[in-house]
């Protein structure tokens, strides 16, 4: 399928410290503008690739992750777009609000597996969606994107991502691995010369490593559990973004680093370990001399020639909060000196419903007992027989712990092997919870029901307000369980609450404003 090529209108052009080169230009310009989002120019045409144009993201301003480094973007002196692309998703790639504000004249193009609350969220704000897979292209006078699907090996939840590879004719390509393994279809066109060896690689980091003591995705409560060494490692990053992951292309000669951009909810600490990219780039350039390593700060623009070095300017109509900055990383700074566990806090929005909220959550248990069967989790839970004493396993194998219920107790619910169903049981400490559960998972009740109702996601819980426990692997914990169980592929219909609830959101501001 081909890109209407019209000019989105809307956005004064405003040119940067360079002119604009000739029609004849090969070379592609990368504009960096905080955590992923990335405009992409070539023949006097622009892309902008998952576009999150404002201080931060999430389902409504009171949940809001900001993006880092915190930037200040200047949307009527962008220069005009003439193509939005999608690669997926999560709401740090699809940020309704930025959206709405663009002129919706300009076509949105994604992959073939979008879910289809996430297309249809789009189409109420006015725009035309278009799905293309890697055999079409998205072409815009000598300007060509195609969208590769993500590699085979892609951990479920980003399985749907896109990856964009881009080329003026006649010069050189950029291929951006967003969140995902590297596409097999194009690492395989490349080695097959069907597509040209890309110049540079944009890649992701998305390690997203909190300081020790601090709540995160990863983090296993069990005494002792996990890779600690390996797992906090800036080396680690580096090797898997720059020798696993650009190993099938051998011939790039550049890379950019993008991901780890936004501040998790509710810690204390400031930004995470290892998302100073500049630092990031400078370290790989000592470390390594098979390619150079860029770390673009937001409003770098990187011009890729067909010869000679890749260039980096900055743009004007993008300006660093540079308080802000100094702020979070002097928090940083001071919790890396002197760490302390924060507690853990909601996210969601505080309950006043408590029958109604009840009744949802005795409706949804049976039916996250029974999807938790198939899971990593389930699976690992079904096969052990005996735990830390080398007593037997009874059926309960699966601890649920909601704090702040209704009356403000916590409750207790255990997994029962023999029926798939949680059922009710005393509440216990952490600790024995620990030594009787090989598995378990401690979330808020109004994150749960929040989740329920469409006002937060999986993934705004997983990282910053909920604690597990498990034995085995790290993909064995009841984390990357819920995200199979409740992400949008699994529940569309939870997604398309939190995208009316984001919309909502939006339209509030709007009436406010008018």
């Amino acid at each position: 399928m081909a890109a209407v090529a019209q000019r989105g209108g809307g956005h004064a052009s405003r040119r940067i410290r360079t002119t604009w080169r000739s029609t004849m230009d090969s070379s592609l310009q990368l504009t960096f503008l905080g955590h992923q989002t990335w405009l992409v120019e070539g023949d006097g045409h622009r892309i902008l690739v998952d576009p999150v144009l404002g201080r931060g993201f999430g389902l409504s301003p009171e949940l809001e992750f900001r993006v880092w480094p915190p930037r200040e973007i200047e949307t009527g002196q962008m220069p005009a777009l003439d193509a939005l692309v999608l690669t997926h998703e999560h709401l740090d790639h699809f940020h309704l609000p930025t959206l709405a504000a663009l002129p919706k004249s300009l076509p949105v193009f994604t992959g073939p597996l979008l879910p289809s609350p996430v297309a249809e969220a789009i189409e109420s704000l006015g725009f035309d969606v278009h799905r293309i897979d890697h055999t079409g292209a998205i072409r815009l006078g000598e300007l060509t994107m195609r969208l590769y699907p993500a590699g085979a090996r892609t951990l479920f939840w980003e399985d749907r991502v896109v990856q964009p590879v881009a080329q003026v004719t006649g010069g050189p390509a950029v291929a951006i691995g967003v969140d995902a393994d590297l596409s097999d279809i194009y690492r395989d066109a490349v080695a097959e010369g069907r597509e040209p060896m890309p110049r540079m690689a944009i890649v992701s980091n998305n390690s997203q490593i909190a300081p020790e003591g601090t709540p995160g995705s990863d983090t296993n409560l069990l005494p002792g559990a996990g890779n600690v060494r390996g797992r906090k490692s800036g080396l680690k990053v580096l090797n898997e973004l720059l020798l696993d992951y650009l190993e099938p292309l051998p011939g790039i000669t550049d890379v950019a680093l993008c991901g780890n951009g936004f501040l998790p909810a509710n810690t204390p600490h400031g930004p995470y370990l290892y998302a100073d990219h500049p630092a990031m780039a400078q370290a790989a350039n000592q470390l390594q001399h098979l390619f150079t390593v860029h770390g673009p700060r937001p409003g770098d623009r990187l011009t890729v020639p067909a010869e000679g070095p890749v260039i980096s300017e900055r743009v004007d109509w993008v300006r660093i909060d540079e308080d802000f900055e100094a702020e979070q990383r002097a928090a940083h700074e001071a919790f890396l000196a002197e760490p302390k566990a924060p507690p853990l806090a909601p996210i969601a929005p505080p309950i006043s419903d408590g029958g109604t909220a009840l009744a949802e959550l005795d409706e949804e248990l049976p039916r996250l007992g029974r999807e938790l069967v198939p899971t990593s989790a389930g699976q690992l839970a079904a096969s052990i027989h005996e735990y830390l004493d080398g007593a037997p396993l009874g059926p309960r194998r699966i601890l649920l712990v909601l704090r702040d219920a209704p009356g403000g107790q916590e409750r207790h619910y255990a997994w029962d092997l023999t029926t798939a169903a949680f059922t009710a049981v005393d509440p216990v400490d952490l600790d024995e919870a620990m030594a009787v559960y090989p598995f378990g998972m401690v979330l808020f009740f109004q994150d749960f029901i929040g989740i329920l109702r469409g006002q937060v996601q999986i993934w705004d819980v997983a990282g910053s307000s909920m604690q597990c426990w498990n034995i085995g692997r790290p993909l064995d914990s009841l984390v990357y369980a819920l995200f199979a169980i409740y992400g949008e592929h699994q529940r569309p219909e939870l997604a398309a609450r939190s995208y009316a609830y984001a919309l909502g959101h939006i339209a509030g501001t709007a009436r406010r404003a008018g």
